[in-house]
């Protein structure tokens, strides 16, 4: 079922925690050119493609060129080949046959879908260095489960990372942190987790508190978990350099971070200024980091969110210097376009410049090895640094943990949420396609900055986007400095969205336990309606409706200006509109074709046959959600059919 083949030789990513004994020659199907580093696979015209994780246009992945280069771009747009993390697994499948393939190197990889030739998969590596496995599979989620055997167990955050989380760019004090509490809690909307950008740090330097700001940290944390709500901190890859600060001290006492070809400190630039980046891939240098973290634990905090881990670069003292030089020659002189688009580029290229990515190395498995062949699992071994040393500072206890930048393997250390999108109604549709193939590649904890970081967000749009996001495990409204305030109680239509919030709390025992199903089980969360309904053409082509987990499917409004939208039943369902936890109407629909009025007000959940949905109470926290009020709705089915999975929500698994 699983045949693993070696290109050349590869460079371990320990993404894998099954060993597959290599086989001999290459994979089937595959065409290898050697001399244009490709790798070539046919496609026939009834295949789909599904997968590749944390990607920009729709579930099925064929008709353009995607690039596993983890980047920090802020654009998401359609003609992005790009994103935060790098996710090189892939089902084709059809009505009849399915097979999985990984391509497991840390390095870049380009996918050509079907872009340049509508018939052919085109994989090309930087290096011909690669291990390539084939799974094979009755069905597209039994491949998916497969491989997610191979790759290890998805990682389990606290029962209270599934309740609803604010966050903004930044909160710039205690006392306003403690307005946004006061706030939510007079509007009577539920509320877990207030988030904490750079700006709780003293001047940007990670694991710092800025005591002017947030004095008595410490006793600030216990005042906030009094309320229920807990406060999670960001870190970011970037260790500032500054004599007297214990954390550059001791970087650089241990020799922890990366190395230009000189054996010195590579000097680039993000928040702070000047940083130096820890060598994540060295097992002592995270060790060293991974320990870091014990000093906010030390005070009180639950939970973290990793940023800027591609790494994201603004500049390095050495390319400033180079363009400082190459602008003295521009100097003075009469600039046509040539020279002018030129000069241009070159300032524009200076953050995240890719030749930066040349300038460092990295000390792993005892070698030395230049960044970029190893780019793309930099992120992933900032989160197993954390990942680990939570297991040895609270090894009874789940810690929340989620990261931008990711590679295969980090699933088992934390979550991932999908990046700095925009307020877009395209983003909102984008939360919809991207789920499926993060959940491929065992990333369960996910979920969308809820109104979109960038640009400024609508009522409607906010609205739309909750209906959405209320299924996601991560559930949080974040938004960017200088954006129109998107903290729920600044809109007008406070109780729609108090209400949706609440559906959310009320569903949480059906999401935890279905994402704990999926998580212990290998399984999928978010399941598009081509894995479910092979066969059915029209549910192979939809993208804009999913399965969450075994009983619902959700067909949100993504549209400005709409009232409904139609809906493809490939089976009858039983439509739910909710317009709070406790105020719904129950309407049988027959396959096929609907058009369903859905007002902004309203939240449509479509009822499986032979299947339950569990609905609590609501409550102001998660862990006030008692299960002495759970009701079960039904549609042909027992409500002692379901399989209602529950914990006390903070033990280890």
């Amino acid at each position: 079922m699983v045949k693993r083949y070696t290109i050349g030789t590869p460079i371990p990513t320990e993404s894998l925690v099954i060993e597959i004994p290599a086989q001999k020659g290459l994979p089937p199907f595959f065409e290898i050119d050697p001399a244009a580093k490709t790798m070539t696979m046919p496609l026939a015209d009834t295949d789909l493609v599904y997968g590749l994780g944390e990607t920009v246009r729709g579930m099925n992945k064929r008709g353009w060129i995607y690039i596993s280069n983890n980047s920090d771009d802020p654009n998401h747009l359609e003609t992005a080949r790009s994103l935060y993390g790098a996710h090189n697994f892939f089902v084709i499948f059809d009505d009849e046959k399915a097979a999985g393939y990984y391509i497991d190197t840390p390095g870049q990889v380009t996918f050509d879908v079907g872009y340049t030739r509508a018939e052919e998969l085109v994989i090309r590596l930087e290096d011909m260095d690669a291990d390539i496995y084939q799974i094979e599979g009755e069905s597209p989620r039994e491949v998916v489960r497969t491989f997610r055997s191979l790759i290890g167990r998805s990682y389990v955050p606290p029962k209270w990372a599934f309740g609803y989380g604010q966050c903004r760019w930044s909160y710039m004090s205690a006392d306003e942190v403690r307005s946004v509490a006061k706030k939510y809690q007079e509007e009577g909307i539920p509320l877990d987790m207030i988030y904490l950008d750079i700006d709780y740090m003293e001047r940007y330097k990670d694991f710092t508190i800025n005591d002017e700001t947030f004095p008595d940290f410490k006793a600030f944390v216990q005042e906030m978990k009094a309320q229920g709500i807990r406060l999670i901190p960001i870190i970011d890859a970037g260790v500032k350099v500054e004599e007297g600060y214990p954390v550059y001290e001791e970087g650089k006492a241990g020799g922890f971070f990366v190395k230009k070809e000189d054996g010195t400190d590579l000097m680039a630039a993000v928040w702070p200024g000047h940083v130096h980046f820890p060598d994540f891939l060295d097992e002592k240098a995270r060790e060293w980091f991974g320990g870091c973290y014990k000093i906010l634990l030390d005070q009180g905090i639950d939970g973290f969110w990793n940023d800027m881990n591609e790494p994201a670069i603004f500049y390095t003292t050495d390319h400033m210097e180079e363009v400082f030089d190459t602008l003295e020659g521009y100097k003075g002189r009469n600039l046509g376009v040539r020279d002018f688009f030129a000069m241009r580029d070159m300032m524009g290229h200076i953050s995240n410049n890719p030749e930066d990515y040349r300038r460092f190395y990295h000390h792993y498995h005892g070698t030395r090895i230049r960044h970029d062949k190893v780019h793309n699992i930099y992120g992933f071994n900032m989160t197993r640094a954390a990942g680990e040393a939570f297991e040895k500072i609270r090894p009874d206890e789940r810690v929340l943990m989620f990261s931008r930048s990711s590679y295969i393997g980090a699933h088992r250390y934390g979550g991932i949420w999908t990046g700095d999108n925009n307020s877009w109604w395209s983003h909102l549709l984008l939360v919809l396609q991207q789920m499926p193939g993060l959940n491929m590649c065992g990333f369960l904890y996910t979920g969308s900055d809820t109104g979109g970081f960038g640009e400024n967000c609508t009522e409607d749009l906010m609205l739309r986007w909750l209906a959405v996001s209320i299924f996601t495990p991560l559930f949080r409204n974040h938004a960017a400095m200088g954006t129109r305030r998107q903290e729920l109680y600044e809109f007008e239509r406070i109780e729609d969205m108090k209400h949706m919030v609440q559906l959310r709390y009320a569903l949480i025992p059906y999401l935890y336990s279905e994402y704990m199903k999926a998580a212990l089980r290998d399984d999928m969360y978010f399941i598009p309606l081509a894995f479910e309904y092979r066969g059915d053409a029209r549910a192979m082509e939809t993208e804009d409706q999913i399965l969450v987990g075994e009983s619902i499917m959700i067909a949100p409004v993504y549209r400005q200006n709409v009232k409904g939208r139609y809906v493809y039943l490939p089976e009858r369902m039983k439509l739910l509109r909710f317009r709070a936890a406790d105020d719904y109407d129950e309407e049988v629909l027959e396959a096929g074709n609907h058009y369903v009025q859905a007002d902004l007000h309203e939240v449509l959940i479509f009822l499986r046959p032979g299947h339950v949905l569990p609905l609590a109470q609501p409550a102001d926290r998660v862990s006030g959600i008692d299960k002495a009020t759970i009701h079960y709705i039904t549609f042909e089915a027992e409500a002692d059919s379901y399989e209602l999975y529950d914990d006390d929500g903070l033990s280890r698994i």
